[in-house]
C-alpha cells in the first residue's frame, strides 16, 4: 500500500463525516449559527495549538488579516451557517452531495476572475450543465419538492457558491503569502470565530448545553474537521501531490452517504445516488486537461472539500485549500 493511502482515507472520512456531525448538532437543538461558531472556535484553538507546538511564525501583516477576514466570511462564517441551516431541512446525505458541487461554482467564479479561464471549452461547459442536472436529480424535482426541502437545498447550494467565490478571492490575495498553511488557516478561522461571536447572540440568543451527543459532535467537528484536518490535508498534498489530494472531492459524498444511512438512518433514494454520480462526473469534466504547476498553499473550510484541492485543479493559480 502506498504511504499516502492512510492519510487519504482518513481525510476523506473526516470531511465526509462533517455532514453527519452537523446533523447531530442541529437535531440536538443547537442553532445553526452556534454550530458555525463552536466549530470555528474549536478549530481555531486547535490550529493555534499546532502553530505553537511547531514554533511557526504567525502573520502580523494587517493586509493578511484583512484579506483573511474577507476569506473567512466566504469560506467559513456564511457557508458554515448555511450548511447547518440546510441540514435542519434536508438530510446530511443530500447536504454532502450539494457540497460536492463546490468545484463547479469555483469554475464559474474562475471564468469571471481569471483571464486564462475566460474560455472554459465545450467539455468543461458540458460538465457545468451535467452538474446542474445532477442537483435537480438529487432533489427529485419531477415529484415535487416541499418548501422546507427547497430552502434546505438552496442553503447548501448557497454555501457551495460561497466556497467558489472564496477560493477565487483566496487565489488572488493570499496564495502567495510567505506563511505556512497552518498559520494562514489559524488566522482565517480566528477571523471567522470573531465574526460569528458578534453575530450569534443577536441571531440565536444565548448558548445552552445541548447534551452529550450534540456537544461531542461539535467537539469533533471543530477540533478535528475544522482544525486537525487542515494539517492532514497539507501532509497529503506534500506526500502525494495535488492530483491525489483533489480526489478527496470524489470520495467525500460516499462517506457522507454511508454515515448518514448507517448511523442516522437517513433514506438514500436512487435519485440521490444517481444525482451524486452525475455531480461527481461533472466535477471530473470541469477539471483542466493539463495539470497546473504547484503553487503556494493557502487555507480554507470548507465544510470543506473536496473543494480544497479541487480548487487547485479549477484554476491555473489555485492554492490547496479546505474548509
Amino acid at each position: 500500500m502506498r504511504r499516502w493511502w492512510p492519510g487519504f482515507v482518513t481525510l476523506s472520512a473526516i470531511w465526509g463525516a462533517s455532514f453527519a456531525l452537523i446533523k447531530v448538532a442541529v437535531d440536538g437543538g443547537v442553532p445553526p449559527v452556534w454550530v458555525a461558531l463552536w466549530r470555528s472556535v474549536l478549530g481555531a484553538g486547535t490550529l493555534w495549538a499546532i502553530l505553537v507546538l511547531r514554533r511557526e511564525r504567525a502573520p502580523r501583516d494587517r493586509a493578511v488579516w484583512g484579506h483573511s477576514a474577507v476569506v473567512a466570511v466566504l469560506l467559513n462564517t456564511v457557508p458554515f451557517t448555511l450548511f447547518s441551516y440546510g441540514e435542519t431541512r434536508i438530510s446530511s446525505v443530500l447536504a454532502g452531495v450539494m457540497n460536492a458541487t463546490t468545484p463547479l461554482f469555483t469554475l464559474l467564479f474562475a471564468v469571471v476572475t481569471v483571464a486564462e479561464e475566460r474560455r472554459p471549452g465545450a467539455r468543461r461547459l458540458s460538465g457545468l450543465a451535467l452538474g446542474f442536472v445532477g442537483v435537480l436529480t438529487v432533489l427529485g424535482v419531477w415529484r415535487g419538492i416541499g418548501s422546507g426541502e427547497i430552502a434546505g437545498g438552496l442553503a447548501c447550494l448557497g454555501a457551495a457558491c460561497c466556497y467558489g467565490a472564496g477560493f477565487a478571492y483566496l487565489r488572488r490575495f493570499l496564495s502567495g503569502q510567505p506563511y505556512s498553511v497552518t498559520a494562514l488557516s489559524a488566522v482565517q478561522i480566528t477571523c471567522a470565530a470573531a465574526e460569528l461571536t458578534v453575530i450569534a447572540p443577536f441571531a440565536a440568543g444565548s448558548p445552552h448545553w445541548p447534551g452529550v451527543g450534540p456537544a461531542a459532535a461539535l467537539l469533533v467537528l471543530g477540533a478535528v474537521g475544522t482544525g486537525f484536518a487542515y494539517v492532514l490535508n497539507l501532509g497529503l498534498v506534500r506526500s502525494a501531490g495535488t492530483a491525489v489530494a483533489s480526489a478527496v472531492t470524489y470520495v467525500m459524498p460516499l462517506w457522507s452517504t454511508a454515515l448518514g444511512a448507517a448511523f442516522l438512518s437517513e433514506p438514500v433514494g436512487w435519485n440521490a445516488l444517481a444525482g451524486a454520480a452525475a455531480v461527481i462526473a461533472a466535477v471530473a469534466l470541469t477539471r483542466p486537461s493539463s495539470r497546473p504547476a504547484p503553487t503556494a498553499l493557502a487555507p480554507t473550510e470548507a465544510e470543506a472539500e473536496a473543494e480544497a484541492e479541487a480548487c487547485a485543479e479549477a484554476a491555473p493559480t489555485g492554492p490547496a485549500a479546505r474548509s
